[in-house]
């Protein structure tokens, strides 16, 4: 990196009580060979990059360059640090170029916003991410380059106990550590199969070749989990560091980190990664009571001393309305989130657009809505027969609901049909 221009004038300047006069051909000599030297390691190949988000990190973030640096230079790794500035409006740029980080501003704002324009900028083959709030011992950085010229894509540090970390007192807060952190944490060993214990946890290693396949697409504090799915989704080889997680440094503002709203969004993303448990199984779960529904109010059946009707019909109807809605969104919901590159290809969903094509689907939703239109065509001409007169209400019902719930669900397949069709020409 090039000093500042400042940084550049304290360099040449004489030292105190040195009345030696000053050399400009010695000066500029020296200049020559330093950016010489300086252009020589930016072409040596880096193993390790450093990623720092930063935003208004001044209190923390020189002690973050030192220590990743230091370990580097012990440890025998060529690497750099990279500072992604997210528009901090204090001295955080300033001492990242005094430190001897490489500078990168990121104008998108959002921690993910800043990893990505970091990790972009990386020069090494590895590149390691952590926060520059000094919570994280970047002396530990030889510890996740070890494991990744070991093979592994994706090092996870772990601050837990679960996984063998350790959390210093005052490090984190207590709900976070004993209820969000293992919770999350378990929801994605179970879900997505992630082999880790601290999902969460910012300090973490990957090859840039294996992060460019991820495509990340989350500019939010969902970056990190968002990694942890892809990674574990698509097979990939994924380890696991102990670290301690040390308190805050920070002074002059509190943590970034929010526990309600970035819970919730984490919640959500998990949620929407998963459409088959948020939408397929309550679906399915909707239409078999709908269907139950139905097999005892048609008959008016009696059990228990309690009986079927008409207002079992409705309920019915309406249970199957929604749960074959919740099917079919699920369907939508997870062919949108592989075209947008949020969830890997899934073999699956191919084979179903293949039985499923949009003219089979056409002709199913236009049958079921034919079907349904039969029915209440017939309750019309029953009114009319009785000169649109009264009707009995228990027979008609029975009659006039399935009726309704036929051309509703075929009108959604034909509306979903069509709506798969155009995510499958945007996907190829």
């Amino acid at each position: 990196m090039h000093a500042s221009p400042t940084l550049q004038r304290r360099r040449n300047d004489p030292a105190p009580g040195d009345t030696r006069p000053a050399d400009g051909a010695a000066s500029g000599a020296a200049h020559v060979r330093a950016s010489v030297a300086e252009g020589a390691a930016e072409a040596m190949p880096l193993e390790v990059t450093v990623v720092m988000p930063c935003l208004n990190e001044a209190d923390t973030l020189a002690t973050c360059i030192r220590k990743a640096l230091t370990a580097m230079k012990n440890a025998g790794i060529a690497g750099e640090v990279v500072v992604a500035d997210n528009g901090s409006t204090d001295d955080s740029r300033a001492i990242a170029i005094a430190e001897g980080a490489r500078l990168v501003p990121v104008a998108d704002r959002g921690y993910g916003a800043a990893l990505m324009g970091g990790i972009e900028a990386a020069r090494g083959r590895f590149v390691i991410m952590g926060d520059a709030d000094d919570s994280y011992d970047f002396g530990e950085v030889p510890a996740f380059v070890e494991r990744l010229r070991e093979g592994d894509d994706l090092v996870q540090g772990c601050r837990l106990e679960s996984g063998g970390g350790r959390v210093l007192p005052g490090a984190m807060p207590r709900l976070h550590r004993w209820l969000g952190n293992p919770m999350f944490s378990r929801i994605a060993r179970r879900w997505f199969r992630a082999p880790v214990h601290d999902i969460y946890c910012g300090l973490r290693g990957f090859t840039k070749a294996f992060y460019q396949t991820l495509d990340q697409r989350c500019t939010g504090m969902e970056f990190a989990t968002e990694m942890i799915i892809k990674a574990s989704l698509s097979g990939a080889r994924i380890g696991e560091v102990p670290i301690t997680l040390h308190p805050d440094g920070r002074t002059s503002h509190p943590p970034h980190l929010k526990t309600f709203r970035d819970g919730w969004r984490t919640l959500r993303f998990f949620l929407m990664c998963t459409p088959r448990r948020l939408f397929l199984m309550p679906g399915l779960m909707l239409v078999a009571l709908g269907i139950a529904g139905f097999t005892v109010a048609m008959p008016g059946m009696t059990i228990a001393r309690i009986t079927f009707d008409a207002h079992t019909l409705l309920f019915a109807g309406l249970a199957v309305i929604c749960g074959s809605q919740s099917m079919l969104f699920a369907l939508i919901a997870k062919t949108f989130a592989i075209t947008e590159g949020v969830l890997p290809a899934d073999p699956r969903i191919d084979r179903f657009g293949r039985i499923l094509s949009l003219e089979r689907g056409l002709l199913l939703g236009l049958a079921t809505v034919a079907v349904g239109g039969i029915m209440l065509i017939a309750a019309v001409n029953e009114w009319r027969v009785r000169d649109f007169g009264h009707l009995n209400y228990a027979d008609t019902m029975r009659v006039v609901v399935p009726g309704v719930t036929l051309a509703v669900i075929g009108y959604q397949t034909v509306l979903a049909c069509f709506f798969l069709s155009l995510l499958g020409m945007r996907r190829r």
